[in-house]
């Protein structure tokens, strides 16, 4: 008898509902804040101090759910729903200079346990990979290259400020397929948030979802992720065979 090929489920329901036949990935498009760096913590603590400074009542624990807003969605989102209007130009730009004056102050982030094996996997199989935040900050930014060398090449990143529409809209994916010459069918997200999947799902590309904090698996998967999986370095472990499996997964159209 045949051994079942893994994770073939999550692949056919993936080609089914994007009416693809078959896959056959060339690049990785990868988040950051979340995904490769323990970070989170961090960006809420620095947005809760902002906001609660500007006189908006919020939670630490929801700017978890905002990750993946450009700065300017995220404030304006909060405007609204405190005053009844989006911030001016001017606001935004003195808010989030602050906010990033805030974060860092914290103690430095370290690299995610576990990314540093999955994008040496990646590299390893001759995958492209781009990175694609929905940050602007480039304390993080700036540590790439020097915390995952050889990794990502400088004209292979896409932050806040390449895009007009932050996550979930498909924007920051698509322009990093059209960076790295590939159609969605050729494309992999690594995501960790449900905005960041949403966009990435939305996008056409084979979206995985990671839990790397207090999000449940199920708001991933709602929110389009074909495969989650409890953390990075299971997904590290992981990845060679999901790859092989993707390879080999057909469907008929």
């Amino acid at each position: 008898m045949i051994p079942p090929v893994p994770f073939s489920n999550e692949i056919l329901r993936f080609l089914d509902r994007h009416h693809f036949g078959r896959l056959t990935p060339r690049a990785a498009l990868i988040d950051m804040d979340g995904t490769l760096y323990d970070s989170m913590p961090n960006h809420t603590k620095a947005w809760y101090r902002l906001m609660t400074e500007a006189g908006v009542a919020c939670t630490p624990e929801e700017f978890y759910l905002y990750e993946g807003r450009t700065g300017a969605s995220t404030i304006n989102a909060l405007f609204q729903r405190a005053f009844g209007r989006e911030a001016t130009d001017e606001e935004i730009e003195s808010l989030y200079r602050l906010k990033t004056e805030y974060f860092r102050e914290l103690p430095p982030v370290k690299p995610m346990p576990g990314a540093a094996d999955m994008l040496n996997t990646l590299k390893e199989t001759g995958i492209q990979r781009v990175l694609v935040t929905g940050s602007g900050q480039r304390s993080l930014i700036d540590r790439i290259t020097a915390d995952f060398p050889g990794i990502f090449n400088e004209d292979k990143i896409i932050t806040s400020r390449d895009v007009t529409h932050g996550k979930p809209h498909p924007e920051p994916f698509i322009k990093a397929m059209q960076l790295a010459h590939v159609r969605p069918s050729q494309a992999i997200v690594i995501e960790n948030a449900p905005l960041g999947v949403e966009a990435g799902d939305r996008s056409g590309a084979f979206t995985i979802g990671v839990t790397t904090g207090p999000i449940p698996r199920e708001a991933l998967e709602e929110a389009g992720a074909a495969i989650v999986f409890s953390s990075m370095p299971e997904l590290a472990r992981l990845l060679p065979s999901l790859l092989l499996s993707i390879l080999t997964v057909t469907k008929e159209v």
